[in-house]
């Protein structure tokens, strides 16, 4: 008995990729990988150096061109950010606490956003919703202090003189910020938000591992009422941006989030030639344990003002 031989089910196609039936074989889609800029006085340039790198998924993936940004940059940043300083630290304590919480709302709408990128990077939905939610939180507890801490930290002082002796806290200035590189969006809010609640401008290094969070968070702020300058964020190799920022005769201080031995070194050593204040912030887990007012004190000056008493007038010569 004779057995048949089925024929092969094979699909024709033309030169032009169509099947014999006039349908086009199924391809697989590539997306369109975003390229992110950085943010420098309100504004959002390319890096000066032209130069990208391309930050892993949890996958192992690329997710997105991101800026590796040069010593022009901070040199850019810090331009933009003492420009900036003027209006922001001579602001009223309850406008920047309006300003702040604005920024807390702006967040809390784009959380879902923040929850993906934090997945991008390989947290689970539970993990990314918690530090989401948790930094939303501290950035309006932060706003809350604006107007209060003043009243915290500021005194009377007494004299043996006939004087009144006031010590008030006023702004250091433009502040390198070096955030932690294992944390997008919390570590970013812990080190940020301390600082332009006491009234300085900020140049931010932002996690080279984890940057998209902190790309959208420059977004939010790109879109808030705050002034252009009080927040310039760069994306990049933090081996690269350190030394410039500290070498910077205009920058301040420089906060630095878990510093490996090597980059204390570096920066203990290099601000030893210009003065420069340097605070050295250990975050468990990439954030701070808890918020507190003292972390704004960390770029804070004591400003003292001595003030005579006239006396024979409204019975003020008492002291």
């Amino acid at each position: 008995m004779s057995k048949t031989l089925s024929k092969p089910n094979t699909l024709k196609t033309d030169l032009n990729g169509h099947s014999a039936n006039g349908t086009s074989p199924k391809a697989e889609r590539l997306p369109v990988m975003k390229t992110y800029k950085i943010f420098i006085g309100g504004k959002f340039p390319r890096t000066e150096s032209g130069r990208y790198y391309q930050p892993k998924g949890a996958d192992g993936k690329p997710l997105a061109n991101v800026c590796r940004s040069s010593r022009k940059d901070v040199r850019d940043s810090v331009v933009a950010a003492r420009k900036a300083f003027g209006d922001w630290g001579n602001r009223s304590a309850f406008n920047r606490g309006q300003i702040l919480y604005r920024i807390g709302e702006m967040l809390e709408g784009r959380s879902a956003q923040f929850v993906h990128e934090l997945m991008l990077h390989g947290a689970t939905r539970s993990a990314a919703e918690k530090e989401v939610t948790t930094a939303i939180d501290r950035w309006i507890h932060y706003a809350g202090w604006c107007d209060k801490y003043q009243a915290l930290f500021s005194s009377v002082n007494p004299t043996a003189t006939s004087h009144f002796n006031f010590s008030v806290q006023e702004p250091t200035g433009v502040v390198g910020i070096v955030a932690p590189g294992v944390s997008g969006l919390l570590g970013l809010v812990d080190v940020i938000a301390p600082a332009i609640t006491g009234g300085n401008t900020v140049v931010v290094v932002a996690s080279e591992n984890m940057p998209l969070p902190a790309i959208s968070f420059a977004e939010v702020l790109a879109t808030s009422d705050l002034p252009g300058g009080v927040v310039n964020l760069l994306t990049g190799f933090r081996s690269e941006l350190i030394k410039p920022m500290v070498l910077h005769m205009d920058v301040n201080a420089v906060v630095c989030a878990n510093a490996t031995s090597d980059e204390r070194k570096l920066l203990d050593t290099e601000a030893a030639t210009n003065m420069k204040r340097i605070v050295h912030r250990e975050l468990k887990d990439g954030v701070a344990e808890a918020p507190s007012p003292y972390f704004i004190l960390d770029t804070q000056e004591v400003k003292t003002t001595w003030h005579p008493i006239e006396r024979g007038q409204g019975g003020g010569g008492g002291y």
